[in-house]
């Protein structure tokens, strides 16, 4: 349960006061006056440790990481994962990109995790209602992977059980250890609805995949067929376009002759290949029809190398490049890409040498049965021996690789089920061009319309057995690309087959199973119930608001969710798309094993705390990859303890919580209206008022998904406003102020700037913040679910400039006494010159001048005339008439600064002298490297900019000697 006070404060929260109880006439109350030294109140830290969950700042010297997990898990027993209704407003919805159910958590999904939170903690906290829809994949191809990997070291192939046996085994696995990356995405403070987590591979979800497969046959946009597609030679399946990665790499170009049929031994076309195994499978040579050196033969026919003299024809196309290689183009069309199309253009057959274990087959005569490279090792060499080998040479290649094996991806022609992509294309181009779907960074779209205006067919069937069966029931003894049966289950695909063929028709399902990602398409409305429109969740939260994840999976899965969310539902999925960057280490570099730079999410939890890790990873830019260091994470673990010491002095000063007249005078005191703000005394006017500025611009940035600016503006105010200057501040009322009144105004202040920086921070470091509030008196509720603080309210500019001039006095005399190296306890003297009206506001913040200058009390003057010893004084201009006037002898003994200076300088001038003596010899400087030179020649520019100060230094030190005199 959350905290909660005294009845007389149940109904309120410190965020809005009842003006009707606690009015500014209560500050009227008499309350003895004393001076307030620490107040060591014990009561708060066993308040907030009564569950065992919290432990108050009181208690702990700095935050405890491995509370995180009871904070969580009390959350989470709270319900307020859940979406709630009682505050009203628009729903807010986010499904969650499924990771792997192989996965273990890594620098990617704590980035999505993190922007995601901020984005639902956000929304919850504003009062909508808030979904954000966990689950996990089954990854066809890497689940199946990580099984038969398993079952090896036990002896076992996957061929040695059935498919049932072997599915059997996947499931067991998933239960196993499935749960792994769903427990890690909790330890990331991940505030999703855990009651509605789906799979995949769950019931609902299989049940919309077979329907969406059934409509989409059914309109004519899924069909069956031989083509080009990429073939995983080790995975033994197709695997898509977008699953294939390019790599450079160096490697060799073949020179081969081709022999002219019927032409003397001199007639022959050299032609250049990287793969010269696939000549077995070549149905052309093709030449440009412009090209002279081979106009001659166009029409002909040459012979093919090795293959005992088979013939193919010599023709020309527009498509060949004159300038590669020789110009001649050998065309295999069952095993290169443009191959293919060409073929098809031209009308040409097509011939396959491959098996799809990677070895040849019988087209290869002698070379049946050799795995692909050893036989183009073998190739190389008979054409060696046979003298039809010319030359080969180096050449850089752009080789496929398998995203999820690594070996080199075989392009085959294989049968396999495709969707017809142009129609679901155009719809998704026009929700862009529409505005109902917004990329951020807007950049994206321009890729997202690129792709979409030049889309492939989608290859979705898949050699695998783990995944979803595709819904296709073929006739016993009838052909399979023109007999089959698309169904909802066997009992209806036998149903429909009798009906068709008669009570004695057998039936078999097609082995294959679906792409994974086409299960993942439907995941912002399978997860809601679809195809069951009329189910609650499908009406409440579909279309979801945004959908968030990494820019490189904006084809393999964004796209593909939009068209197939216009296609079954009318709407787009989402209104938004926005596109996270890719982690790397802090050189810039991917991270990978190799490199031995990865930084393991689990690890830096423990060493820096889930707030730290998620508040350097949301200072990211959309769509821009992200430099992560272990510096940056030492450095926000440097600010979770700011906090919680800032939590522990707010603590350390305020009443005792059984004192009830000094809390109705606290709580009074209210900052929504312009008259309260102004009737504050300057520094407390000034933070509130810059506080009510930092609620406007957060609130403006969160909304605009500005995650970066938000985290950089509550830093900076709260590190560089409020607990370097308020703090600070206030210390001149709760520790030297006989006026409690005064005292009162300075507590109600902290009490309010720091619970609603906590409110604004939350959403990027929930644990610290929740902590930290619940140490706080009478919390009305948890944090997670307490009210957004109120926007518009009031800020008063002349106070924030008051304070700021106020600010740049004081940062001249520190700067002063560190110039002349001023110990830091001694206190010094000074007068304040300024006009009237500037120095009422700044000498009635004496105190405050005092504590943060280190000045001497007794001896601070404020006059609208320079003092008479102006002369043997430093003097500041901080500004807007503003100057101060510190007696040089109050701070240093000017006759030893005078012998101590003096003494630099000569060192100071030596040293430049060796510098200028470098740069004057022509040896040096003809012959040292460019970099050593303009490096002597900065510490050159240096130095000398050092002795003119020294020097300039020295002549008032020595003129002021002289005054005295």
């Amino acid at each position: 349960m959350a905290l909660s006070g005294p009845s007389i404060f149940s109904s309120y929260s410190i965020h809005r006061f009842n003006p009707l109880i606690f009015s500014r006439r209560s500050i009227g109350i008499s309350v003895p006056h004393r001076k307030i030294k620490r107040f060591s109140q014990r009561f708060y830290a066993v308040a907030a440790s009564e569950n065992g969950v919290f432990v108050s700042p009181e208690i702990a010297k700095s935050f405890d990481f491995t509370s995180e997990e009871r904070i969580y898990k009390w959350w989470e027993s709270q319900g307020y994962f859940k979406p709630s209704f009682d505050r009203g407003g628009d729903p807010f919805v986010i499904s969650m990109p499924p990771p792997n159910v192989t996965g273990s958590l890594h620098m990617g999904h704590a980035m999505f995790v993190t922007l995601e939170d901020i984005m639902v903690r956000y929304s919850r906290m504003r009062g909508r209602p808030t979904l954000w829809l966990p689950g996990t994949d089954h990854a066809g191809i890497a689940t199946q992977m990580v099984v038969e990997k398993m079952l090896a070291s036990e002896g076992i192939k996957r061929t040695d059980l059935s498919r049932d046996e072997f599915t059997a085994r996947v499931w067991e696995w998933k239960e196993k250890y499935g749960g792994t990356i769903t427990s890690q995405i909790r330890r990331l403070g991940a505030s999703c609805d855990w009651t509605r987590e789906h799979f995949t591979l769950d019931d609902q979800l299989s049940w919309a995949v077979v329907e969406a497969f059934l409509r989409l046959h059914e309109k004519g946009l899924i069909y069956q067929g031989s083509y080009m597609v990429n073939w995983s030679p080790k995975l033994q399946t197709a695997v898509s376009d977008l699953e294939v990665e390019y790599s450079e790499e160096q490697g060799t170009l073949y020179y081969i002759k081709y022999r002219v049929a019927g032409g003397s031994r001199n007639d022959y076309l050299t032609i250049a290949t990287t793969r010269p195994e696939t000549l077995f499978a070549d149905t052309a040579v093709v030449v440009h029809p412009e090209d002279e050196r081979y106009s001659m033969y166009i029409g002909r026919q040459a012979i093919v190398p090795m293959t005992f003299g088979r013939h193919v024809p010599i023709i020309s196309d527009k498509y060949v490049d004159k300038e590669f290689g020789t110009g001649v183009l050998k065309i295999s069309p069952g095993h290169d890409h443009n191959d293919y199309l060409l073929a098809r253009k031209l009308g040409l057959p097509i011939l396959n040498v491959m098996n799809k274990d990677g070895t040849l087959n019988d087209v290869a005569g002698l070379y049946c049965g050799m795995d692909r490279f050893e036989a183009r090792k073998k190739l190389w060499a008979d054409l060696e021996e046979t003298g039809l080998a010319v030359k080969k040479e180096p050449h850089t290649l752009r080789v496929p690789r398998s995203q999820r094996g690594g070996e080199v991806i075989e392009p085959l022609v294989s049968k396999q089920w495709f969707v017809t992509m142009e129609p679901l294309a155009e719809k998704a181009l026009h929700a862009v061009e529409k505005g109902e779907l917004t990329i951020i960074p807007e950049r994206f779209e321009k890729i997202y319309v690129h792709w979409l205006s030049n889309i492939k067919d989608w290859c979705i069937s898949r050699q695998l057995w783990w995944g979803h069966r595709i819904p296709v029931w073929y006739i016993s003894g009838k052909d399979c690309e023109e007999d089959y049966i698309v169904a909802r289950n066997a009992t209806e695909a036998l149903e429909k087959a009798r009906e068709r063929y008669g009570k004695g028709v057998e039936i078999y399902q097609d082995p294959d199973v679906l792409d994974t990602w086409f299960s993942s398409s439907l995941w912002p409305f399978s997860t809601l119930g679809w195809p069951d429109m009329s189910r609650d969740d499908f009406k409440h939260f579909y279309p979801t608001t945004i959908l968030e994840t990494g820019h490189d999976i904006l084809f393999f899965w964004v796209a593909r969710m939009v068209m197939m969310g216009i296609e079954f539902t009318g709407s787009v999925p989402f209104s938004y798309i926005y596109l996270h960057g890719l982690i790397r280490d802090s050189q810039g570099r991917k991270m990978s094993k190799t490199l031995g730079n990865v930084i393991d999410p689990v690890d830096t939890i423990k060493d820096f705390g889930t707030d730290a890790l998620r508040f350097t990873l949301a200072l990211g830019t959309a769509g821009q990859d992200l430099n992560l260091s272990v510096e940056r994470l030492t450095s926000n673990k440097a600010f979770t303890n700011k906090l919680w010491n800032a939590g522990k002095f707010v603590l350390q000063n305020l009443p005792n919580r059984t004192d009830s007249s000094s809390w109705e005078y606290i709580l009074g005191f209210q900052f929504n209206t312009e008259k309260s703000l102004q009737e504050l005394p300057l520094p407390e006017c000034w933070v509130v008022s810059k506080l009510h500025k930092l609620v406007d611009n957060v609130t403006t940035s969160y909304e605009k998904f500005f995650f970066n600016d938000v985290a950089r503006e509550i830093y900076e105010f709260f590190w560089g406003d409020f607990a370097d200057w308020y703090i600070e501040a206030s210390k001149t009322r709760l520790y030297h102020s006989e006026d409690r009144s005064i005292v009162s105004v300075a507590q109600a202040v902290l009490i309010y700037v720091f619970e609603n920086v906590l409110k604004v921070l939350h959403p990027f470091m929930p644990f610290v913040t929740e902590g930290l509030w619940q140490a706080l008196p009478y919390r009305k509720s948890a944090l997670i679910v307490s009210p957004w603080p109120e926007t518009s309210l009031p800020s008063d500019c002349k106070s924030i400039k008051n304070f700021e001039n106020l600010q740049a006095l004081t940062r001249g005399i520190r700067n002063a006494r560190a110039e002349y190296s001023v110990e830091p306890a001694k206190r010094i003297s000074a007068t304040i010159v300024a006009g009237h009206e500037v120095l009422q506001y700044i000498s009635a913040e004496k105190d405050v001048l005092v504590l943060l200058s280190r000045l001497d009390l007794q001896h601070v003057n404020f006059t609208e005339v320079p003092p008479e010893d102006a002369s043997q004084s430093v003097h500041l201009v901080a500004g807007d008439g503003l100057e101060a006037f510190l007696p040089l002898a109050d701070m240093v003994d000017i006759t030893a600064e005078v012998n101590r200076l003096s003494k630099r300088l000569s060192k100071m001038q030596s040293e430049y002298d060796t510098l200028v003596a470098r740069l004057r010899s022509p040896k040096f400087v003809e012959k040292a490297p460019e970099d050593v030179v303009r490096g002597v020649k900065e510490k050159a520019a240096e130095a000398e900019e050092k002795i003119t100060l020294t020097k300039n230094r020295l002549d008032f030190l020595k003129s002021t000697v002289l005054v005295s005199e």
